[in-house]
């Protein structure tokens, strides 16, 4: 498979990306897959599950995707912005508060700074997999990884918060494939699912009548072995391998492989 790059996206907090992107990076590295997980979210959530709180609070811009935002930083060595995890085949652009200043509404009027996430991954040969996790809001950092991806995966909890914005993702990515015109949809991801709760079950059932194909088949369940997982600082995959969240991740991986390969073979826009 050649390198692909996601992004997931929901202007929803909440609703799963940072921890979906945790896993899901331990599910591709156990199918052998050398991935690069990029934080674009001020919140650093992600970076803080890989590397703790402490450290990631403490970084200095420079050393954070902040630095690719950043004029004073023209000069800086990029690849020093990549962090091990301490797992193999997962890396890590970090990221924190001083992304937050960054991360401007009315993206598209921002010039050249529209491309900075593009370019920087661009020069990236080493990765099979580039995973983006973004914030909850549709503002640069979102913008700037869109024009970025390949694909954009769309994680939406089973309720009325989780998918009233879905409208506005989705014209995001329209207005995203102006600057990149091979941004596609790969599926929304049902996310946080209890299959005990009626009111998720009904609101599976509708999401797949809005958009059909477009929700994926895999769902990820609001399992305790995530988050014990996460709280240990390993995706479950490393934690618990023969759980079932962890089967939950390499079936997910397969299905979004799988979409990737029918997409190139048609070539459409979904």
């Amino acid at each position: 498979m050649a390198a692909i790059t996601l992004c997931l996206i929901n202007q929803k907090g909440g609703c799963g990306k940072s921890s979906t992107c945790f896993h899901l990076a331990g599910a591709f590295a156990a199918h052998g897959y050398s991935v690069l997980l990029v934080d674009a979210d001020p919140q650093g959530s992600l970076s803080q599950g890989f590397l703790g709180s402490d450290f990631v609070e403490n970084l200095p811009a420079s050393e954070t995707l902040a630095a690719l935002f950043d004029e004073s930083c023209f000069f800086l060595d990029q690849q020093l912005l990549i962090r091990p995890t301490g797992f193999e085949n997962i890396s890590i652009v970090p990221a924190n508060q001083h992304l937050a200043d960054y991360n401007a509404p009315k993206p598209a009027t921002a010039g050249m700074t529209q491309f900075v996430v593009r370019e920087f991954l661009e020069q990236q040969d080493a990765y099979d997999v580039v995973l983006i996790d973004c914030p909850p809001n549709l503002y640069q950092c979102s913008w700037n990884s869109m024009i970025a991806a390949h694909y954009v995966v769309i994680p939406v909890p089973p309720e009325d918060f989780g998918t009233q914005g879905l409208r506005a993702v989705h014209q995001a990515i329209d207005n995203a494939r102006q600057l990149n015109p091979t941004l596609r949809r790969l599926g929304h991801l049902v996310t946080r699912y209890d299959k005990r709760l009626l009111v998720h079950r009904s609101y599976e059932e509708r999401l797949r009548e809005l958009y059909r194909e477009m929700v994926l088949d895999t769902i990820v369940p609001e399992a305790s072995a995530f988050k014990v997982a996460l709280a240990c600082r390993q995706p479950v995959e490393f934690y618990s391998a023969k759980s079932a969240a962890a089967a939950t991740m390499r079936t997910l991986v397969e299905e979004l492989v799988a979409r990737i390969s029918q997409k190139n073979k048609r070539r459409t826009f979904a």
